[in-house]
């Protein structure tokens, strides 16, 4: 298996906005978005100062569920937690900060189409019992998995053929680590502090719950996700006047050169670069940016929309995912499949899973869910829309499946042709789901 992952510098942390609070605290999510904002006093050793003018990794999602934000825990508690405790008390209990902190792992891979790629990664931890988010952008795929299960992480990913970095294996590999199934109390990412009303199943302090042995094989695994989904009254959730589209920024001059990532995507990257930037310039942080897509994002993002997520990454040009309407706000500063056709050609479709109500404990759910879709279906599952599948150009064959995770709830992200079959899968193992 030709295929590496990396952990991006940073810890994460995860937060719920119920949407009719997403007015409420606006602010904070642009300030967390707009590095200049922050306060220059914070500790550089989290790599948040105005100077660095970048994140490790961010993702803002605002979806017909809520709006959740992965970010860096200290912007969390420094940005996010004062805002929070401005509001009312019963608003503040609604909204929430991860109690966990996540690490943020990059995939990519050459010689390997798509959906092995993803299955190969996601079944694996799935079966050691460790619970992950997962996000696919334009041009990679990121996993974020508990900061605290790094090393079973990379035991199992190791173990499978997965290449990691020489920092990586040397920081987090030794002869004592335990073993990857070896943690214990995993959950689908539902931990939240800062006013959370738990249910009786989620109260981790007062009522102790054995974690359930791990899945024995995939099509254990499989079983389990549907049944508890089922139980937990999960119906997959279909708005017909909702279509996406998955499309780019140029990357911004501090990065890289993107041609050493070009295997993650197949459209012309000539545009992703700044012709007058010097690499030995320290520019300010508006230098390195397209302004005309950040101006855009803000507008958007100023006008509460029914489905936009914006993802950067260190080594990536930034990434969006959104609902078409919102196209005619970003001009000409994005890049990719933006066009539709006539037949409906080139839409995507989400598919919502409402994952509020799981219990803490439940884990492979992008597997359990992504992987039946990908054997009945027999589709890849890909980074981005025009990942190119094994053996064929890009944009032909049955299309690519794509996932989102966000902090409280799943999108299953598919072309529209495909949608319905996806539906008619879901379906007879969960219940209908079109509104």
């Amino acid at each position: 298996m030709n295929a590496q992952v990396s952990f991006l510098d940073g810890t994460l942390s995860l937060i719920h906005i119920p949407l009719d609070l997403y007015p409420n605290l606006l602010q904070p999510i642009l300030k967390v978005l707009l590095p200049p904002s922050q306060d220059p006093s914070q500790s550089a050793a989290e790599g948040l100062t105005i100077e660095s003018h970048s994140h490790g990794f961010l993702n803002i999602s605002v979806t017909p569920i809520e709006c959740s934000i992965v970010c860096n825990s200290a912007w969390a508690e420094s940005v996010f937690a004062p805002a929070i405790r401005r509001l009312s008390g019963d608003e503040a209990k609604t909204v929430a900060i991860s109690k966990d902190t996540y690490a943020a792992l990059s995939v990519y891979g050459t010689g390997m189409d798509a959906g092995s790629r993803v299955a190969d990664l996601t079944s694996p931890l799935a079966l050691a019992n460790i619970p992950i988010f997962f996000i696919t952008t334009y041009y990679s795929d990121f996993i974020l998995v508990p900061t605290k299960d790094q090393q079973a992480v990379v035991q199992t990913l190791l173990g499978k053929g997965f290449v990691f970095s020489e920092d990586d294996q040397s920081r987090l590999v030794s002869s004592t680590n335990p073993s990857p199934t070896a943690t214990s109390h995993h959950h689908h990412g539902h931990g939240f502090g800062i006013g959370h009303n738990k249910t009786p199943s989620q109260t981790g302090s007062t009522l102790s719950y054995p974690s359930p042995p791990p899945p024995s094989s995939v099509d254990d695994l499989q079983q389990r996700t549907f049944d508890l989904l089922k139980k937990r009254n999960v119906v997959p959730h279909v708005d017909p006047t909702l279509t996406l589209v998955q499309c780019t920024g140029t990357r911004i001059h501090n990065q890289p050169p993107f041609s050493a990532r070009s295997h993650h995507h197949h459209h012309n990257s000539n545009n992703h670069s700044n012709s007058n930037s010097s690499p030995h310039s320290k520019p300010n942080w508006i230098d390195t940016i397209d302004t005309r897509l950040y101006t855009s994002l803000v507008t958007a993002l100023a006008s509460q929309p029914r489905f936009l997520s914006f993802t950067l990454a260190h080594d990536d040009p930034p990434s969006l995912l959104l609902d078409r309407a919102l196209l005619g706000l970003f001009g000409a500063s994005l890049l990719g499949p933006i066009e539709e056709g006539d037949d409906g050609a080139g839409a995507l479709v989400p598919i919502f899973l409402d994952l509020a109500d799981l219990p803490f404990e439940a884990a492979g759910i992008v597997s359990g869910v992504a992987g039946r879709l990908v054997r009945e279906m027999g589709m890849g599952m890909g980074t981005g829309t025009g990942a190119v599948q094994q053996g064929q150009g890009q944009g032909q064959g049955q299309g690519e499946l794509s996932y989102l995770s966000t902090a409280r709830a799943g999108a299953v992200i598919l072309p529209r042709e495909q949608a319905g079959l996806a539906l008619g899968v879901l379906g007879p193992l969960l219940g209908p789901g079109v509104e």
